[in-house]
């Protein structure tokens, strides 16, 4: 039996990368879908959540910024008028930012907690009375490797995320008697065109190969590694599971690598 049969999944950041990979693990499990972003699902980027679609026993697609208490609150309505309930939340909407902190713009540091941490919260509020109601639910939180520890010149980004950390912890404790569970997964970096707008500058492409070599797998994560983590949580194979920050991260986080294996020829 699929793991999401007769399952509802809202998704945000669903137009592409983690959030469209995301609706097509799901859609092949069986779940109808609703995705939301702040962007129509186009082109390359895009065939994810086209493709989820066409195997979805439903889907509903809205455009909107999930910074916009109203709009977020409307998406939820019409998915509750659609589909009847909400069984799973996944918030993939996200966007990079840094910068030394005596630099960083307030505007800019504004920009980057409103949408990965404040939309995380809006997106979680607005979902919960419906799961509270039917005394079920899971939500699986995007955090990442940068919000369980530090790195260079991404102080913002490493706030939003370890926010996003900790929220998903405090939603696990209040909401656990209600039969939600809450848990998050910190992805190490992954192939997405959040990543490639990043390191798209050719003045990068050192600093990516050392970012692709600090991961003892030895390569960048594919979205479909963590829709697949994403899956385990939303279903009820992950029953006894709330509270946990999943790290997906191909080793990122595990240690330090310094060349003496290598020297040993063991490499």
């Amino acid at each position: 039996m699929a793991r999401l049969e007769g399952k509802v999944a809202v998704i945000t950041g669903a137009a592409s990368g983690i959030g469209a990979a995301c609706a097509l693990r799901f859609a092949q499990e069986g779940a109808a879908l609703a995705g939301f972003d702040l962007n129509e699902p186009d082109g390359a980027a895009g065939s994810d959540w086209k493709e989820a679609t066409a195997l979805a026993r439903g889907a509903l697609f809205e455009t909107g910024d999930v910074r916009d208490v109203e709009r977020i609150a409307a998406f939820v309505a019409a998915v509750r008028e659609r589909f009847g309930r909400i069984d799973v939340l996944v918030n993939s909407a996200g966007v990079g930012g840094g910068g030394l902190v005596h630099l960083l713009d307030p505007d800019e540091w504004d920009r980057v907690i409103d949408i990965n941490l404040k939309g995380t919260f809006l997106s979680c509020r607005a979902v919960l009375p419906a799961m509270i109601e039917q005394r079920s639910g899971s939500i699986v939180n995007l955090a990442s490797v940068e919000g369980v520890e530090g790195m260079e010149l991404t102080s913002v980004y490493n706030a939003s995320k370890g926010g996003v950390v900790l929220l998903t912890k405090n939603l696990a404790i209040d909401y656990a008697r209600k039969g939600i569970r809450a848990n998050c997964i910190c992805p190490g970096f992954i192939d997405t065109p959040l990543l490639a707008g990043v390191m798209s500058q050719p003045e990068m492409a050192a600093i990516r190969e050392k970012v692709r070599d600090a991961h003892m797998l030895g390569r960048l994560g594919q979205p479909v590694e963590i829709a697949n983590a994403a899956l385990f949580l939303a279903s009820e194979e992950a029953s006894f599971v709330t509270g946990h920050s999943l790290v997906v991260d191909g080793g990122f986080t595990a240690g330090h690598r310094f060349g003496i294996g290598k020297l040993l020829g063991f490499e």
